[in-house]
């Protein structure tokens, strides 16, 4: 069984660090507290999360040091990632597995934080959560409250999250291949996945229900990482796959061409079907203001006749 952390509650609490890239505006961190103060929490900032080194918030000691002070402070209840980026992947031979393992606590990020997420759970055990960070989310105007409800539903309540998409108009979702199947969710940004092959940081596939998103990525992109996985052996092994929403992921030059140019759900249709698992794509996650919060490695269904995964378990005790 995974280790599962604490629950949140108002009041506590909550580390913010820059595993990756630095916001673009240095005073939108003042914005991050205020945001966490607003959603009845306590902020409390790394020493290092205003500092910039290239396109790094730090070096990379200096951000896995701030990592790991967040979760030796027993009174940080929970770590709040900033904005991903790039370099999160920099920090995982830094980090100290063991004493992770000993002080769990909630940590929640997507993106480039999908290096971490792979990292807890195959070297400390740990449930994390892709979910909605500060810089892309709760700074936002217009954050959905679906947004705000599902992060506070999935990390305050030590019972099942249950539906992702409670309140979602589910315009966005369809099914490839209809069925219902359960198992421990794994996945995040689909290219950071691609990244942890070959490593020892990469998870567990067999049995599980892998989600993913990205962000940017032309269709043949897509093509060739989901080949790329399906060449390592590790698409085989999955129970049922659950897509988000791919935001900016359409052939800027399908229209300017007489070559025929597959779409995204072309290559998603190709790529999966043969699979012959329960597909959903358009689910409420990824790049997107509608933003579900995802327990990695706490078991899920994917209900690929109502287009729904729902959270069986409780994310945190």
């Amino acid at each position: 069984m995974p280790i599962i952390p604490g629950h949140l509650e108002y009041g506590d609490t909550i580390g913010i660090v820059a595993p990756a890239s630095a916001p673009a505006d240095p005073k939108s961190i003042d914005r991050f507290v205020a945001a966490l103060e607003h959603l009845g929490f306590r902020a409390k900032l790394a020493a290092h999360v205003r500092k910039r080194w290239g396109f790094l918030a730090g070096s990379d000691r200096e951000r896995a040091a701030d990592l790991m002070r967040m979760f030796y402070d027993p009174k940080v209840k929970a770590i709040l990632c900033a904005r991903g980026g790039y370099g999160s992947s920099r920090l995982l031979p830094l980090l100290d597995y063991a004493a992770i393992r000993r002080h769990p606590k909630i940590l929640v990020g997507y993106s480039d934080i999908t290096s971490l997420h792979c990292a807890l759970l195959r070297k400390s055990n740990l449930v994390s959560f892709h979910g909605p960070m500060l810089n892309s989310d709760f700074i936002k105007e217009h954050c959905p409250d679906f947004t705000r409800q599902g992060f506070l539903r999935t990390l305050m309540q030590p019972s099942p999250a249950g539906s992702i998409s409670r309140g979602y108009p589910r315009k966005t979702v369809s099914i490839l291949r209809r069925g219902r199947v359960s198992g421990a969710l794994v996945g995040g940004n689909i290219c950071l996945l691609c990244a942890t092959l070959g490593t020892p940081y990469l998870p567990p596939f067999k049995n599980r229900i892998l989600f993913t998103e990205d962000l940017d990525e032309a269709p043949y992109r897509f093509d060739r990482m989901l080949t790329h996985l399906l060449n390592a052996g590790l698409l085989q092994q999955v129970a049922g796959v659950a897509v988000g929403i791919n935001r900016n992921c359409k052939d800027p030059k399908a229209r300017k061409t007489k070559e025929y140019r597959q779409t995204l759900e072309d290559v998603l249709r190709e790529r999966l079907l043969p699979l012959k698992v329960p597909v959903v794509i358009g689910l409420p996650f990824g790049h997107v203001p509608w933003n579900a919060t995802l327990p990695v490695g706490i078991r899920a269904t994917l209900d690929a006749h109502e287009g729904d995964l729902v959270i069986e378990e409780p994310a945190v005790s």
